[in-house]
């Protein structure tokens, strides 16, 4: 009888879309430039509920910080890395 060899190949992928609005800034906790997502967006990116979103910032998990006009921005690296580590763990 013949050996069968099964092989499973799993992909991700991410597509980012960026506007004339994009925001680029320092982010202190990566202590290097980063794109920022206002918070209004963030479900938009993850789909999370606002709830989902408030425990990840509780975490400190995410990088949090406040623009120029005083609204709510979350550094996208630290996003996507929550993002990967849900993923893989």
């Amino acid at each position: 009888m013949a050996k069968q060899t099964k092989i499973t190949i799993e992909t991700d992928s991410l597509l980012i879309l960026r506007g004339r609005n994009s925001n680029c800034a320092w982010c202190p906790q990566c202590a290097a430039e980063a794109e920022m997502v206002a918070l209004d967006n963030v479900g938009v990116i993850s789909n999370l509920d606002q709830a989902a979103v408030e425990e990840w910032l509780s975490s400190g998990e995410l990088h949090r910080s406040k623009s120029a006009n005083g609204s709510t921005v979350i550094c996208l690296n630290s996003l996507l890395a929550h993002l990967q580590n849900i993923k893989s763990g």
